[in-house]
């Protein structure tokens, strides 16, 4: 804190212990997003409410954002979010927006921010993510998103970097098969079919090749430094190499010293 060098040991000790500091930041946070007529009745109304989560999820290609994204939301009843849910939904139900994502996937263009911001807000401000939480998974990936979503006023409390070492990813991501009759993926390392007309069947998808794997991996990495800049108070970088169930717990104590504090 910037006026720490002129308080007692024993009173930073208090501020630190207490986490007085993320306490200050959040009621702030809530005050520049509703700004109430009676902030003191506000923040009283803030202080007696229950915590509710409002956490985001991101990782690299292969990073296990799926398997850790059911985890959380399983475990601490948070409504899980993906955006590219929202985009599919979308462009089935055939709106407007939805005739604009189609238009955008049939050229092979990216839906532009403002669309994919508006129905990422419109879902975090639905009743039940607002009184239960949310869990946004792989969003924001640029900085303009987290703008947006900031502007918006979906203020997570953290946002989880799930990292893994790219030699990971790239084997992760080189040994994923689709079996075109079923839809359904496997890993030849992993996770292979016991079936050998399975195994004979199995195709690669194009987007699962090592040069497009490294084109992913960079742009990951490229824009999450900037998303990790817009939420740096809030930030907790988790290791995604260890095996799924020591994410998982790592993740939870995050989470649950969120809840507690």
């Amino acid at each position: 804190a910037p006026c720490s060098s002129n308080l007692p040991d024993e009173a930073v000790t208090y501020l630190r212990e207490k986490k007085i500091p993320d306490l200050m930041e959040h009621l702030l946070h809530e005050l520049i997003v509703h700004q109430p007529e009676d902030p003191l009745m506000f923040l009283s109304k803030v202080l007696s409410s229950p915590v509710v989560l409002k956490v985001l999820l991101c990782a690299p290609p292969a990073g296990g954002k799926k398997v850790q994204g059911e985890m959380i939301s399983e475990q601490f009843g948070v409504v899980r979010v993906d955006a590219s849910d929202l985009l599919e939904e979308e462009r089935q139900k055939g709106t407007p927006a939805g005739k604009e994502i189609q238009a955008c996937l049939s050229k092979g263009d990216l839906v532009p921010d403002n669309v994919v911001s508006d129905l990422v807000v419109s879902r975090l401000k639905q009743p039940d993510a607002v009184s239960n939480g949310w869990l946004l998974v792989g969003y924001p990936r640029t900085r303009s998103q987290a703008l947006e979503l900031q502007a918006a006023g979906c203020i997570p409390q953290a946002l989880i970097s799930i990292t893994l070492p790219t030699e990971i990813i790239i084997e992760r991501v080189e040994g994923k098969r689709t079996d075109p009759e079923t839809g359904k993926t496997y890993h030849l390392t992993f996770d292979p079919p016991d079936d050998p007309e399975v195994v004979a069947r199995l195709q690669l998808s194009a987007s699962d090749t090592r040069e497009s794997c490294l084109r992913r991996i960079a742009a990951h990495e490229r824009n999450m430094a900037e998303v990790e800049m817009c939420y740096r108070s809030c930030l907790h970088k988790v290791n995604g190499a260890q095996d799924k169930s020591a994410v998982s717990e790592e993740i939870t104590e995050i989470l649950k010293g969120l809840v507690a504090a």
